[in-house]
């Protein structure tokens, strides 16, 4: 494959499990395009028109000739300065690598990481909180986690790139939606009745989520008790970052028994004891390996090796020709 292949299968796929639906994304890509068009010549010559075509702020192609051939891929969850220089090292010890791909955002992806926090309120709205109050509630937080971006040094895993000739992606979005559609329909079959010690079980039942338990970061219950019931349950996984405490109250509102998450900050926490939304915390680089490997299957099933790294806990689903 191509990286630009593997670029375009990424958001395909993203989008095609993303929570505001397909119609929904089209929208607001033309909506985009529209602005896009406005814009004056100079405003133009800045801008990234990638945002036409990808509704993914957080995945990118960082460095690297779009047309090159791709035969291997090293694939982590953190893939920065370090692991480009563990590629370069592996390269020079006779290891194949065409591609460093990686999770979470770096360079121009990680600056941009607020612009996907919008996908929060869909989510939420499909859990039953009204759209309007959603969008209201996140304002204040995406705001704060654009500014907290400013400071940062984005460009330092790019340049080692750049530096060592190594080309670089990052799909960070779309791999958080497809772990979020996959756990949804799965907990969705199970109803409502099942006690946070069977969702514990449930979520045991992927194998990435078992091999991070025997690294003692399994499933972990954070509010509630094992004999305590789910109620309704909402996977909430995708949009970037964690979202504002005030979101735990209009989720119970709305009657949300037990949110499954892959991290929560303490405040939130706090907020969810309050307001009695159970919470388990299902594991953070468990829960993206799965996304990702629903993800890199894909690119497998085409041929190309995948070298996991840095918190991916590799499972292939690829069925093997016997």
């Amino acid at each position: 494959m191509k990286i630009e292949e593997i670029y375009r299968l990424a958001v395909t796929m993203g989008i095609k499990a993303d929570p505001r639906g397909k119609q929904e994304v089209d929208r607001l890509l033309a909506r985009e395009k529209e602005s896009f068009e406005k814009l004056s010549a100079e405003e133009k010559e800045d801008y990234d028109q990638e945002r036409l075509t990808n509704p993914f702020a957080d995945s990118r192609m960082l460095y690297g000739d779009p047309g090159a051939d791709i035969r291997s891929i090293m694939v982590g969850v953190d893939m920065e300065a370090q692991e480009i220089l563990l590629a370069d090292r592996l390269r020079e010890k006779g290891r194949k690598i065409d591609l460093v791909l990686a999770h979470h955002p770096e360079g121009k992806a990680l600056a941009a990481l607020s612009e996907v926090m919008a996908v929060q309120a869909d989510v939420w709205h499909n859990a039953g909180v009204p759209i309007n109050v959603g969008e209201a509630v996140l304002e204040g937080r995406i705001n704060e986690v654009m500014r907290l971006m400013l400071p940062l040094n984005h460009q330092r895993p790019v340049q080692a790139a750049e530096l060592l000739d190594i080309p670089l992606m990052c799909v960070h979005t779309p791999c958080d939606n497809l772990v979020t559609s996959n756990l949804q329909k799965h907990f969705d079959k199970k109803g409502d009745k099942l006690t946070l010690k069977e969702v514990r079980e449930e979520l045991l039942k992927y194998p990435e989520y078992k091999m991070a338990a025997r690294d003692n970061a399994g499933p972990t219950i954070v509010v509630g008790s094992e004999k305590r019931r789910a109620g309704r349950i909402l996977v909430d996984m995708t949009g970037g970052t964690g979202g504002p405490t005030e979101s735990l109250e209009k989720l119970a509102a709305a009657g949300v028994g037990t949110l499954i998450g892959m991290h929560i900050s303490e405040k939130n926490r706090e907020a969810a004891e309050k307001h009695k939304v159970n919470v388990v915390i299902a594991g953070h680089d468990s829960s993206d390996s799965i996304g990702i490997n629903l993800f890199v299957d894909e690119l497998e099933k085409k041929g190309v090796e995948i070298i996991p790294c840095s918190g991916l806990y590799r499972v292939s689903r690829v069925k093997k020709k016997k």
